[in-house]
Order: structure tokens, then C-alpha cells, then sequence
């Protein structure tokens, strides 16, 4: 067995600080069918922000809503040209330790299945198999008319080609793919429409104000119900979409177990939260398991 990484955690203010002991996260592991719901902060060690940590992009941005885009030709062109900048940058990042140890326990077998609510596609990345995107993907996007499905990297290849030139520096990178710029220096971009029909793209991801697909919460509830326990992985639970799932695991008497540096509105239905750096966290407990995790994916 190889020696475990050293895990430490200074305490920030948080009033209910969580423990730090990773034990009952590998008693939970080693009984298997575990079910992961992740969050933003899964990525933040691949250089993607999270939008409700120390330094959450909230605190500096505020998310393009569905009702907006729908309705706004110009929130259109603000939102297409942060995100094809953002896109840039978003589309380079690659898995993290937890990325991988993720996908190593689920090779081994000890998962159910793996909820995520992020939309970088790093778990897919990193080897997980059968993820559900809760909140879709960045790397589709899909006609509000007809319904056609396309790939982010052909629009990506297209938008290059219709607004050549345009290389704006940012003031930061969100959760999102979406990029800081100011109206101005958005102001000339050019938006272009579905190839197949003409009407508005939009990329394959959940808007905030808007419902996450009723069949994707079904499945997830399913997956729930098959669980033995869930395993919270970097998320503030602040959202109901991830939420309800904690409360329905704990309603029906399933362990609840989250990994998480601060305080989350699930903390009161765990049976653990373990306040420690999720890579380091994840890696220590794949090397308790004697679980090999290097050179999973990415």
C-alpha cells in the first residue's frame, strides 16, 4: 500500500466546521453502490471558479438567466460572445486528482453512478461512464426552433470564422464558460443561427430560471432509490437540483456523506462533512482502498 498524502485544513471562519476524518467516506466506499453528486467545486482544481466558494464568481457576476436569452436579441450577443471567449479557456481544462479518483472507484466497481451538476464534461474525461449531467453539457448545443443537436467545437470553429479578430481580454473565467467583458467590448459581435433552420442556438445547459428536464430528475431519482449512500463531492447544495436529492436520500434512510470545505444547506441531513481539499480528500482515499488512480483519464 503506498503512503497516504499528508491531509491538513485551516479553519476560515466557518462556524460548524466540518470533521477531518476521511473514515466514514471509506466505510461508505468500501460498502459500495455509492452514488456521487458533484458540484463546481469538483473543477476548481482544473481552473474552473466556482461560483459560491472564497472567491465565487457570484460575487463578481451575474448569470445569463433563461428568460433573458429567450427574450433579448442583444443578451444573445453579450452571452455568445462571453461564453465563445470563456469557451477558449473552458474547453483546454482537463480532470483533477478527484476527477480520477471518481473514475477509479467507479472501475472498481463501488459506485452506483455518478450525479454531476457541473457542465465541463471532466468527469467523462477523467473515465467515469454513464455520468448524468444534471444541468446539461457546454459542449452541445441545441435550436430553440427545431430542435437540432450540434457540437460546441463546430459552432466554436464557425463563430472563429464570423468574427475574426475578435480577442478581447477577459476579466476572469465563471463556473459557466462564460468570460467577464463589458458591453463595449461585446458590442460588434456577430451571432450566427442554426445551420438547419435558421432559429436561435442555445447552448445544451440549464439557464438559471430554467427547469431541469423532468425525465433527467426522474432518472436521478432513480439512481437515488438504487443507491446504498450518497456522496456529496464539492457542492454548496444551495440550488434545489441538488438538494432535493440529499433530502430524498436522507428521507429514505440513506447515508449521506459530503466532502466539501464549507458549510452546505445539505449539512443537516449528513451523517459526515469532511472539510478538506477535495483532490488531496479523494486521492488519500483511492491509496486507503489500495486503489490504483494514476493515469485514469485526462
Amino acid at each position: 500500500m503506498r503512503m497516504r498524502p499528508t491531509l491538513s485544513w485551516t479553519p476560515s471562519g466557518d462556524l460548524r466546521p466540518g470533521s477531518t476524518d476521511p473514515e466514514p467516506v471509506a466505510g461508505a466506499l468500501r460498502a459500495g453502490g455509492v452514488l456521487v453528486l458533484s458540484g463546481a467545486g469538483m473543477s476548481t482544481e482544473s481552473g474552473i471558479p466556482d461560483y459560491r466558494g472564497e472567491g465565487g464568481s457570484l460575487r463578481r457576476h451575474t448569470p445569463m438567466t433563461y428568460q433573458e436569452f429567450t427574450a433579448s436579441a442583444r443578451a444573445r450577443r453579450r452571452y455568445w460572445a462571453r461564453s465563445h471567449l470563456g469557451w477558449r479557456t473552458f474547453g483546454r481544462a482537463r480532470p483533477n486528482a478527484g476527477h480520477r479518483a471518481v473514475a477509479a472507484f467507479g472501475r472498481h466497481g463501488l459506485l452506483s453512478g455518478v450525479i454531476t451538476q457541473n457542465v465541463d464534461g471532466l468527469h467523462q474525461a477523467a473515465g467515469s461512464e454513464g455520468v448524468v449531467e444534471l444541468h446539461g453539457g457546454l459542449d452541445r448545443v441545441v435550436c430553440l426552433s427545431c430542435g437540432t443537436s450540434g457540437s460546441r467545437g463546430a459552432l466554436a470553429r464557425r463563430l472563429e470564422e464570423a468574427n475574426a479578430g475578435f480577442a478581447p481580454v477577459a476579466a476572469g473565467l465563471n463556473p459557466d464558460g462564460d468570460a467577464d467583458l463589458t458591453d463595449d467590448q461585446v458590442r460588434d459581435f456577430r451571432v450566427l443561427p442554426c445551420s438547419a433552420c435558421g432559429g436561435v442556438l442555445k447552448p445544451d445547459v440549464v439557464f438559471f430560471g430554467e427547469a431541469v428536464p423532468p425525465r433527467r430528475v426522474e432518472h436521478c431519482r432513480e439512481l437515488v432509490a438504487g443507491a446504498t449512500s450518497l456522496l456529496v463531492l464539492g457542492s454548496s447544495l444551495t440550488v434545489m437540483s441538488g438538494l432535493r436529492f440529499v433530502r430524498l436520500a436522507a428521507q429514505a434512510g440513506k447515508p449521506v456523506l459530503i466532502v466539501n470545505r464549507d458549510v452546505t444547506r445539505g449539512d443537516q441531513h449528513a451523517v459526515t462533512r469532511v472539510a478538506l481539499p477535495l483532490g488531496a480528500t479523494l486521492t488519500a482515499l483511492a491509496d486507503l482502498l489500495d486503489i490504483p488512480v494514476d493515469g485514469a483519464g485526462g
